[in-house]
């Protein structure tokens, strides 16, 4: 059997989302998979950037760390995860147009039956983390992915996140995800994966 590939894409401008990234992206390292990282890309220039301390200087760090993503990795995956902070109760708009950028491959169905699944952080308690996962459950189905949640499939689901994916709240940017949090994202990384390699034999043979 091949080694699953798993795309991780994320957008964070403040680190926490980029933490739960790498650690979903070891998750899957544990089990053999080869991971593409990617970093979405802003939709506005500097002069908005500025406007929100840090913005700039955190996006030209990580855009100089990951590669920006593109169709071509969404159609190498076996799986895709993405990691989005919640805007307003949803997805991002700079993860929301990468995968606006996709109907190309909707469209000749190379995404059915690939594996999808998401994380989130948001800022402040009760700012949408469960709606914003939520929010791209449709998305996902409509690309034709197949949704993995994290459910409560391992231990550490009784001590941080959600069973829609893995998530963290920074309380404004003062706190980092935890060890709590970071090992519900690895689990969410190798559930992913496993996954991935159990449909591997099966895309082909369902049709477009």
């Amino acid at each position: 059997m091949s080694t699953p590939k798993i795309l991780v894409v994320f957008y964070s401008r403040n680190r926490s989302t980029e933490q739960l990234a790498q650690a979903v992206a070891e998750g899957a390292m544990e089990l053999g998979a080869e991971v593409r990282l990617r970093r979405a890309r802003e939709v506005v220039g500097p002069e908005v950037m500025r406007q929100a301390p840090g913005w700039l200087e955190n996006a030209t760090t990580m855009n100089a760390r990951y590669e920006a993503p593109t169709e071509a990795d969404a159609e190498w995956a076996d799986a895709i995860v993405f990691g989005t902070p919640t805007r307003f109760g949803s997805i991002s708009s700079e993860l929301k147009a990468y995968i606006d950028g996709l109907g190309g491959l909707w469209f000749q169905g190379k995404l059915n039956g690939k594996a999808g699944s998401v994380f989130g952080s948001t800022s402040s308690r009760h700012g949408g983390n469960e709606s914003t996962l939520l929010s791209i459950y449709p998305t996902m189905a409509h690309l034709g992915l197949i949704i993995v949640p994290t459910g409560y499939a391992d231990a550490v689901m009784f001590k941080a996140g959600t069973p829609y994916g893995a998530t963290h709240v920074s309380n404004r940017d003062a706190d980092k995800p935890d060890d709590d949090h970071l090992a519900v994202a690895r689990f969410q990384g190798r559930r992913v994966t496993g996954v991935a390699r159990a449909l591997q034999g099966e895309r082909e043979a369902v049709p477009a």
